[in-house]
């Protein structure tokens, strides 16, 4: 669909592999993170397995990812924007969500690092911060109509997010059109957090 787009299929926790494809992918003005996992485990049984590939992919992935993008863009003397795919997760707790929960709070709290130590060079950093989302991944942890229905009530405008309402926004955070954006975190939760 998209002309010009090659997609890079690596493992990102490996560190090396993925230092030596994105780097040789550059140049780069446009990033958006959005690689994530969802191991749902009670606080009591998560494993240290679940934990540490969280850590490598929800915060590990986009922290390296974007450290070799933004040196590129540093480099080229260009303004650039980068984009986290967060959650509202990373603001409320959920039930069985304990590591992945932690892991978008980590999540944001970089993207506003990032934006302060990138800003002087012009590179822009937010993130969007989803409700469920239908994706495989959310179909698979929602699919449940006990525990769907619970966080839909909870959702003021009645259901879950679709693709293009999460792509939508992160195209609004790339563009032009939120050139003093940065540091911030786009909520696309329906309402979620503030019902």
């Amino acid at each position: 669909q998209c002309p010009g787009i090659e997609p890079l299929c690596l493992d990102l926790a490996d560190w090396d592999a993925t230092e030596a494809a994105v780097g040789a992918a550059g140049p780069f003005e446009l990033l958006v993170n959005n690689a994530a996992v969802a191991v749902l485990q009670p606080f009591l049984e998560v494993t240290r397995a679940a934990l540490q590939r969280s850590l490598d992919v929800n915060f590990g992935a986009v922290l390296h990812v974007s450290q070799i993008v933004a040196r590129q863009m540093i480099a080229q003397g260009v303004p650039g924007a980068i984009v986290n795919v967060s959650s509202q997760a990373s603001q409320r707790a959920l039930r069985d969500h304990a590591v992945y929960c932690s892991t978008k709070s980590a999540l944001d709290m970089l993207s506003r690092v990032m934006a302060m130590e990138l800003g002087p060079h012009k590179i822009r950093v937010n993130t969007v911060n989803p409700t469920v989302v239908m994706t495989d991944m959310g179909r698979i942890n929602w699919s449940d109509p006990q525990k769907s229905a619970a966080m839909i009530n909870r959702i003021p405008l009645g259901k879950f997010a679709e693709v293009d309402d999460v792509v939508n926004s992160i195209l609004f955070l790339l563009s032009d059109k939120s050139a003093m954006t940065t540091g911030s975190s786009l909520m696309v939760d329906g309402g979620f957090l503030v019902s």
